[in-house]
């Protein structure tokens, strides 16, 4: 029997911390009371659910019950206490009862007041008066109870009736009415300071998001005459020259530039559309360089409707041919790879060029790769140099989208 109520207690504990953290489930818990506390769950404030899911998780299953039992061992010691110094004649056990069941009433009354702070706040002078006037009939209650197991006469609770109203109204303005409109007000300054901060928050979130965005136009705008002039200046290099692939190479630099005028307004594209794009910045430098360079591509298929900031494979390959392949005398091959494991895409071009040594490894260009992921993907991309005997390997590692 135990076992079947810890475990429907454990299940509504479940079902009550999804509602709070997804309200949209509170429809999906089972009819009757259950669905009706999802729902009431639901219904609260963003910060109320923060709050009450903090609590939740904070004494959930065994906490709760010795929480509890902390609590009545409290109520029980105040209780005995006031039983030996000013009720000598009221039973231990009573006093140990009604002192539990005050201190009981008490707190749950203001754990409701703390997250009814605003119909308190609004509609005080009402509830004070309700207030009062059902503690002196829970008072009046008691005094007929009492006299019904102690045989007493109704005259005598007649007589005493004015002081136990009197008693019971005073102990729930001192226990209960008090202490929840102080605790109402402070509740709606602190709920007012959360609000601001959320809202505040909120409007720095949206401000680093323009700034970042603004941050991200700016870095392209550096890259793409880069890579213009760098091509207008091979295509001036080949005219002076008088090469005979100048019809080669003019066809290539339309598709270069076709694709990259096309990228320079998107934030993002395929990796498909990005190696493409590398591959004719690599023919119109193959048929530049001649037999010095040569190149290869290898994207998985797989891989191909990935997503990346535009440009940023084609900077390590323009890099590549600047400080690693074009320095070389006997010049290289530059491979450009991709590949995926569990949580990441790594993206890697290597040249066979003079290597790390004589390479500057903070440039512009390659700065601006790192701030672009930053930018992107905030601290889970990265951007890795290394030796790689020969040349130099540059590694993208950018997280996969069903990762993030």
């Amino acid at each position: 029997m135990w076992g079947r109520v810890a475990n429907w207690w454990t299940e509504w504990e479940q079902e009550l911390l999804a509602v709070l953290k997804t309200p949209g489930l509170a429809d999906q818990a089972p009819a009757g009371w259950r669905r009706a506390m999802a729902c009431k769950a639901a219904k609260l404030s963003h910060i109320e659910r923060q709050e009450v899911y903090r609590i939740s998780v904070t004494y959930r299953g065994w906490a709760l019950v010795r929480l509890l039992a902390k609590l009545c061992l409290v109520f029980s010691v105040f209780g005995a206490l006031v039983k030996m110094a000013f009720l000598p004649k009221l039973s231990m056990l009573g006093a140990v009862v009604a002192a539990n069941g005050v201190g009981l009433g008490v707190l749950t009354a203001l754990v409701g007041i703390w997250f009814n702070h605003e119909k308190y706040s609004l509609r005080g002078g009402k509830l004070l008066a309700n207030t009062i006037l059902l503690g002196m009939l829970g008072g009046l209650f008691g005094s007929v109870v009492a006299m019904i197991f102690r045989g007493g006469s109704w005259a005598r609770l007649l007589e005493s009736a004015p002081r136990v109203l009197m008693l019971s109204g005073f102990g729930v303005l001192v226990l209960v009415v008090l202490p929840g409109f102080v605790l109402a007000t402070v509740r709606n300054r602190h709920y007012a300071l959360l609000a601001l901060k959320l809202e505040q928050d909120a409007e720095q979130a949206r401000l680093a998001r323009e700034l970042s965005e603004t941050q991200l136009r700016l870095l392209r705008a550096q890259i793409e005459p880069h890579f213009l002039f760098n091509t207008l200046g091979a295509v001036q290099q080949l005219a002076e020259q008088g090469a005979p692939r100048a019809a080669e190479l003019t066809a290539h630099l339309i598709d270069f530039l076709r694709a990259s005028m096309s990228d320079m307004r998107c934030e993002q594209v395929s990796l498909a559309t990005e190696f493409g794009l590398v591959e004719s910045y690599l023919a119109v430098m193959q048929i530049r360089m001649g037999e010095r360079l040569r190149f290869r591509i290898d994207l998985p298929t797989s891989l191909a409707a990935t997503r990346i900031p535009s440009m940023l494979v084609l900077t390590l390959a323009e890099n590549a041919i600047k400080h690693g392949i074009e320095p070389s005398l006997r010049g290289g091959e530059i491979t450009v790879t991709a590949q995926e494991d569990a949580n990441h895409i790594r993206i890697a071009v290597h040249d066979s060029g003079v290597g790390m040594s004589d390479t500057p490894g903070n440039g512009t260009g390659l700065e601006n790769v790192r701030s672009r992921l930053r930018l992107a993907y905030g601290e889970s991309a990265s951007l890795a140099l290394s030796e790689a005997e020969p040349g130099l390997l540059a590694e993208l590692l950018i997280p996969r989208k069903d990762a993030q």
